[in-house]
């Protein structure tokens, strides 16, 4: 039996996983010399791509030295943190990445204290050690002191580290010969001589637990899993042991990783990463075992969600002209199926047959479930994020994150005072030289939501916030929302340039002149706090003392449009956003301004 490494590569969000699991991967001798490799081939959805985020933990295996290596690339943004659960239950080591000159942040802390929990063997590469700001020293302190304040044995605290440039493929142990370094050889030996070999009993009954799902068009529903013990192979009849209760399947195919491709293979022993088909359902957390000698293993539990939305059939004057899948019945399978991959995300049914409750761990999980549905030819509308509140011993309680802030200096005022607004807490505060200071809050979940593009512009984008979720504290009390109003179109139409032009100093656009709008369509922000009904497709009077070319001289203001993100954060409660595979459009729940009135009365 070939000898096996099971390892993830954990960390922060743009610290450089995927790049660094692309070198290894090509470093390996995977490839062929004259082979033609894409850059970051381990993010393959368009989304991870255009956004530079591992979205979905990834599987993939190369052989170094006779040794068979399975390696996970997990997402380091805190909203897809149950995937980084899920993924750590499959390997006995994990290197931690850090960045050289931002060191460990919010999600360094989470994904570490998951898998020192698991008693996971921790390798730290401290990575973009070419950084012109980079502070090695400090980082390797700063991890230390993170090791010791999530209770690591003194074991686990004596780690070793290696230095690494993993954009250009090279990995030294020593910093001061970054120049000198060739390749990741140093690293891949590392894996191979220290990382422990999975402890396994072949001649146990069978049992792997499922940790992530996957679809064959061939073969149908795909376990992705690691064997725990015993050997499976293809045509072998096995239990499946399902949250409520058991049934027998035969293994129809059976797949094994090489790159990051599945490849077929007849049989499989315990310690790899099996990828097995022959199911018409499975789920994430089910196992698969011996149905005469069943051995049963405790499901995964990932982390409650903390923020939700209303998803609703699209009812617009517009509905069904962009989209294809319109309907509830659409809607609906579409959520179930997000639910067989997605274990942080639950849907809820409403009292209303065409509306669910989403809920997920953050805006950008749900964001980016919009976003792939949109492009899917769904059209939804979607109300603001909601925070889930809970009563314990009659008090309600709410979600608190903690939000670590890298500011420069001289924004460091703003940023405290509207944050100090939103009821957050300094928890913490560090000068790092090079004009920027650290800044550490306790705040409420509520009162980050709308907050991240305000944060952009105070700080002209200099900025970085990241935040983890801290746990649920005591009612902080009401968060004053947005205080500036909406600018509503009146009617259905065409938006002109001339109409447009006489709103420039009443607010902010979202539209451009030619846009069809109508009657309740938000197309701006009003500089004061009261909603401002315009007739958006006014045109110029036509006179005989019309100067030629006056119409050429309008000049607007350029127009960003929205993304969903942005949308979801800007809206109030009286508002919703209409995602379609072509637009994203602001609108009221209450088209009818008369009627928008009588409600405000009431």
């Amino acid at each position: 039996m070939q000898p096996i490494r099971n390892i993830a590569i954990i960390a922060h969000v743009d610290h450089g996983k995927t790049t660094l699991v692309d070198h290894l991967l090509k470093q390996s001798g995977l490839f062929r010399e004259n082979e033609e490799v894409e850059d970051r081939m381990m993010d393959s959805m368009d989304l991870e791509r255009e956004r530079g985020i591992t979205i979905a933990a990834k599987n993939a295996s190369f052989v170094y030295k006779d040794i068979k290596v399975n390696i996970v690339d997990t997402p380091g943004h805190s909203d897809f943190g149950g995937e980084v659960e899920r993924i750590l239950d499959m390997v006995d080591g994990a290197i931690l990445l850090v960045d050289a000159s931002e060191g460990p942040l919010p999600q360094t802390r989470f994904v570490l204290s998951k898998a020192l929990k698991k008693d996971i063997k921790i390798l730290v590469c401290v990575n973009k050690i070419d950084r012109p700001d980079s502070r090695i020293n400090e980082v390797l302190d700063e991890v230390f002191d993170l090791f010791i304040d999530l209770e690591a044995t003194d074991e686990q605290t004596d780690f070793e580290t290696i230095y690494a440039i993993a954009k250009d493929g090279i990995a030294v142990n020593d910093p001061a010969d970054k120049d000198k370094g060739e390749s990741l050889q140093i690293l891949l030996d590392w894996i191979v001589e220290n990382f422990p070999a999975p402890k396994v009993d072949i001649e146990a009954p069978l049992q792997l637990l499922v940790a992530n799902i996957d679809y064959n068009n061939f073969v149908g529903r795909l376990a992705i899993g690691r064997i725990r013990q015993g050997k499976i192979k293809v045509g072998d009849q096995i239990m499946v042991a399902e949250e409520n209760g058991t049934k027998n399947v035969k293994v129809t195919a059976l797949f094994s990783y090489r790159g990051n491709q599945q490849v077929p293979i007849d049989e499989l022993s315990a310690g790899d990463i099996a990828v097995v088909a022959g199911f018409e359902d499975i789920h994430i957390g089910d196992t698969l075992t011996d149905p005469n000698n069943p051995q049963i293993m405790e499901r995964l539990k990932v982390d409650e969600p903390t923020v939700g939305v209303m998803m609703s059939v699209n009812d617009s004057p517009f509905a069904g002209l962009e989209g294809k899948q319109v309907t509830s019945r659409k809607i609906k399978e579409r959520l179930d199926k997000e639910l067989l991959y997605n274990v942080a995300l639950r849907v809820e049914d409403t009292e209303k047959t065409d509306t669910w409750k989403v809920l997920g761990r953050g805006e950008l999980q749900i964001s980016v479930l919009l976003e792939q549905m949109r492009r899917e030819g769904f059209e939804v509308l979607v109300s603001k994020p909601q925070v889930i509140f809970k009563t314990e011993n009659g008090q309600k309680m709410e979600p608190i994150e903690t939000a670590i802030i890298d500011v420069e200096d001289a924004y460091v005022g703003a940023v405290t005072e509207k944050l100090g607004k939103r009821k957050g807490i300094m928890t913490g505060m560090t000068t790092k030289g090079s004009g920027r200071t650290r800044l550490e809050f306790n705040i409420p979940a509520r009162g980050l939501i709308g907050y991240r593009s305000e944060f952009l512009t105070d700080t002209r984008g200099t900025g970085l916030l990241n935040t983890h979720f801290h746990g649920y504290e005591a009612y902080k009390g009401d968060i004053s929302g947005r205080n500036t109003g909406s600018i509503i179109a009146d009617r259905k139409g065409k938006a002109t340039g001339y109409a447009l032009d006489t709103l420039g100093d009443r607010g902010r656009l979202f539209i451009t002149p030619g846009v069809e709008v109508y009657m309740g369509m938000v197309i701006g922000e009003a500089n004061k706090g009261i909603d401002l009904n315009v007739n958006v497709c006014k045109e110029k009077k036509l006179s005989n003392v019309r100067a030629s070319g006056s119409d050429d001289a309008i000049k607007l203001a350029p127009v960003k449009p929205l993304t969903i993100e942005q949308s979801l954060e800007w809206i109030s409660d009286s508002e919703l956003v209409e995602i379609t595979p072509q637009n994203v459009r602001v609108r009221c729940r209450e088209m009818d301004p008369n009627k928008r009135k009588q409600n405000k009365k009431q």
